[in-house]
C-alpha cells in the first residue's frame, strides 16, 4: 500500500487520506430510497410502454416508444446494478481493502457509473432528434424512421457508451475509489495527469453536448408545434399541442437541473487540474442530483400523458375558478392528426389539390 503502483491496488490510494466523512445512516437511507423509487418508477413505465407499443406497433409513434423503452430499461438496470453495489459497500462498512483487493469491484462500479450515466443522456438526445424529425418532416419520418432503424440506433448508442466506459480499462488506467468511499469514478482528487483530465472532460463534454442537442431539438419541435397550431383552424390536435409542449418543457427542465451540476463539476475538476476546490460533499450532492434524473425520466417521458394533464387541468380550474382553456375534447390519437396537418402543409401535392378545388367547383 505504501507507494505501490500495482494495478490491483490502484484504487486504494484515496483511502490513505480521506477528508470526506458521510453519515452512514443518511447515506444508506439515500441509497435505498433512490434504488427503490427508481426501480418502481421504471418498472411501471416499462409496463405502460409494453401496452402502448402493442397498440401503436404499426404507427409513427412506435419509434418513439422503442426509444423510450430503451431509456427506461437502461435506467432500471442502472438502479439495479449501481444500487446493489452501493448497498453492498455500505453493508460492508465501506471497507474496500477487505472486499476489493484486486480492484475488480471498483472497476465494475466505475464502468457502470459511466455507462448508466451517459447512455440515458444519449438516448434522451436521440429521442429529441426523432421527435423533431417526426414533427418537422413527417413524410421522411414515416418512410425512413422504421423500427429496424430505431433498433440500430439503440444498439449504436449503447455500444458507444460502453466504449467510453471501457476506455480507461483499455488504457490500463484503473477507476478510483472516491473520497466518500461509497462509489468509484474517474480520478477527481489531485488530478495532474493529462489522461485523467481527458476522461473527466470527455465525460462532461459528451453529457453537456447531449443536453444541448436535446434542448435545441425540443425548442425546434415546440416552435413547429405552435406554428402548426396557429396555422390550423381546426380544433383537432389542440390537446396534442398542449401535451407535447408540457412534455418538452418538463424534459428540458429536469435534464438540465439534474445533470448540469455533476457535469459542470467534473468539467471544473478536469480544467482546474490539481487546484480544483470542489469538495467531496459538493461532488456527492451533484451525483445525487444526477441520480434523480433517472428516477424522473419515466414520469416525464411516459406518465405525463394527456389523461394526467386533463385531470391536473380540472383540479387547477376548480381551485382557481377561472376558465382558461377549453379542453373538453381529448382525442384518442391526437398525434396522428397533428402529423397529418404538418404533412399537408409541407406537401406540394396537397397544395395543388387545394388550388384546383375552387376551379372544379366553378366548372360544375
Amino acid at each position: 500500500m505504501n507507494g505501490s503502483k500495482s494495478p490491483g491496488l490502484a484504487g486504494f490510494g484515496i483511502l490513505r487520506n480521506t477528508t470526506c466523512h458521510t453519515e452512514k445512516k443518511i447515506s444508506v437511507f439515500f441509497s435505498i430510497i433512490f434504488m427503490t423509487v427508481g426501480i418502481l418508477s421504471n418498472s411501471l413505465a416499462i409496463a405502460i410502454l409494453m401496452k402502448a407499443y402493442q397498440r401503436f406497433r404499426q404507427k409513427s409513434k412506435a419509434s418513439f416508444l422503442l426509444l423510450a423503452s430503451g431509456l427506461v430499461v437502461t435506467d432500471l438496470f442502472g438502479h439495479l446494478i449501481n444500487g446493489a453495489i452501493a448497498v453492498f459497500v455500505y453493508a460492508s462498512d465501506k471497507d474496500w481493502i477487505r472486499f476489493n483487493q484486486s480492484n475488480i469491484l471498483c472497476s465494475i462500479f466505475g464502468i457502470c457509473m459511466v455507462f448508466f450515466g451517459l447512455c440515458p443522456l444519449f438516448l434522451g438526445s436521440v429521442m429529441a432528434v426523432e421527435r423533431c424529425i417526426g414533427v418537422t418532416k413527417p413524410i421522411f419520418h414515416s418512410t425512413k424512421m422504421t423500427s429496424k432503424h430505431v433498433k440500430i440506433m439503440l444498439t449504436m448508442v449503447c455500444l458507444f457508451a460502453v466504449l467510453i466506459a471501457l476506455l480507461p480499462i483499455l488504457r490500463f488506467r484503473a477507476y478510483q475509489i472516491q473520497a466518500s468511499r461509497t462509489w468509484c469514478f474517474y480520478k477527481t482528487e489531485h488530478v495532474e495527469d493529462w489522461e485523467d483530465r481527458f476522461y473527466l472532460l470527455l465525460f462532461s463534454c459528451l453529457g453537456l453536448l447531449a443536453l444541448a442537442i436535446s434542448f435545441l431539438c425540443n425548442a425546434v419541435t415546440g416552435i413547429t408545434l405552435l406554428k402548426v397550431k396557429f396555422k390550423s383552424q381546426q380544433r383537432q390536435g389542440r390537446s396534442h399541442h398542449f401535451e407535447m409542449i408540457i412534455q418538452l418543457l418538463a424534459i428540458m427542465c429536469v435534464s438540465c437541473i439534474c445533470w448540469s451540476p455533476f457535469l459542470v463539476t467534473m468539467a471544473r475538476i478536469g480544467i482546474n487540474e490539481s487546484h480544483s476546490k470542489e469538495t467531496c460533499e459538493t461532488i456527492l450532492f451533484a451525483l445525487r442530483m444526477a441520480t434523480w434524473n433517472q428516477i424522473l425520466d419515466p414520469w416525464v417521458y411516459i406518465l405525463l400523458r394527456k389523461a394526467v394533464l386533463k385531470n391536473l387541468y380540472k383540479i387547477t380550474r376548480g381551485c382557481c375558478g377561472v376558465h382558461i382553456i377549453n379542453l373538453h375534447m381529448w382525442e384518442l390519437s391526437s398525434i396522428k392528426n397533428s402529423l397529418k396537418v404538418a404533412a399537408i402543409s409541407e406537401s406540394p401535392v396537397s397544395s395543388k389539390q387545394i388550388n384546383l378545388q375552387p376551379l372544379s367547383s366553378a366548372g360544375q
